[in-house]
């Protein structure tokens, strides 16, 4: 039998994947299970439409096969019927993710508004939650606190809760610079992907314990994205190479999951491993070095063994 390149690339990926498995049990043992929490504490783990090809109904049904409880989709009024049906067809939560991309605060704002309106003042599905890329890294604070003031109201509302993620290019794009936000606005919410910040600030964030114990007081949502110091998602978590940040993740992440179950509150979880170029390739091919979906559904798993 003859092998091409790229079939022999993919089958020594293969086998690299299988050979440098992380058994889940490594991730298993918390701090936090000798503690007590109160009766309403509930994990909702979330599947990411980014990367997914196929439709959205494909893409519901999969997520469900492989045991979600919900998906997080960026908002669009093109999809909203389709999307709804198969979110009934297949009893799912949903979250969506709403931004404005404009290089001027004015004319940004007004997208921002717009768009989260629609996400939430249809006639289908109430969303679990919505997420939000919020402002720029080169607004003026007063510019980016405007999001801030917009979406603690409109969370009061309506009743949909509004987290703001910790996002590169965005208002809280690293530690330092969302330190101003978090001390000033008490109101706000965060959906912690602390992988930028690691990929900012070239480190695990040893140096900026404080800044992150904050952050993680807000937090309300996880995406949970290994970073590294040179970049927001390392290859495959499941390789040893990567054990030191796989551990700075869950470490954060005991801290967050123990609050809420504290506080019994919900938690919601997005396992937001991406596609190329968040995946790193092979040279010359674009080829993944790992499987995103499989990724995602290990990451799935071992919270699901680590927490409930």
């Amino acid at each position: 039998m003859k092998y091409n390149r790229r079939d022999f690339i993919g089958g020594s990926l293969a086998l690299t994947s299988t050979f440098f498995l992380t058994p889940m049990e490594t991730y298993s043992t918390t701090s936090s299970r000798s503690e007590k929490w109160t009766n309403g504490f509930a994990l909702k783990i979330m599947a990411p439409y980014w990367g997914f090809n196929g439709s959205v109904t494909d893409f519901c049904k999969k997520a469900k096969d492989s045991g979600y409880d919900g998906i997080e989709i960026l908002w669009s009024p093109e999809i909203a019927e389709e999307l709804f049906k198969a979110l009934k067809k297949y009893q799912l939560d949903v979250g969506f993710l709403c931004r404005g991309d404009e290089a001027l605060p004015v004319p940004h704002f007004a997208t921002f508004k717009k768009v989260l309106k629609e996400a939430i003042e249809h006639r289908y599905q109430k969303p679990l939650y919505i997420n939000v890329h919020s402002g720029k890294d080169f607004f003026q604070y007063q510019d980016n606190k405007k999001f801030i003031d917009f979406t603690v109201q409109y969370a009061k509302e309506t009743g949909v809760p509004i987290y703001h993620e910790t996002h590169r290019s965005r208002m809280l794009y690293s530690a330092p610079a969302s330190l101003q936000y978090l001390a000033e606005n008490p109101d706000l919410r965060l959906t912690l992907d602390i992988s930028h910040w690691c990929n900012v600030s070239e480190s695990l964030l040893e140096d900026q314990s404080e800044t992150v114990a904050l952050a993680i007081s807000r937090t309300d949502h996880v995406h949970s994205r290994v970073g590294h110091a040179e970049g927001p998602q390392v290859s495959d978590p499941r390789a040893p190479e990567w054990k030191q940040a796989v551990e700075a993740h869950f470490a954060w992440w005991d801290k967050v999951v123990a609050i809420k179950k504290q506080q019994g509150e919900i938690l919601t979880m997005l396992t937001e491993f991406g596609p190329p170029s968040y995946m790193p390739t092979i040279p010359f091919t674009n080829l993944p070095v790992a499987d995103q979906w499989e990724i995602n559904v290990y990451m799935m798993q071992v919270w699901r063994k680590r927490y409930l």
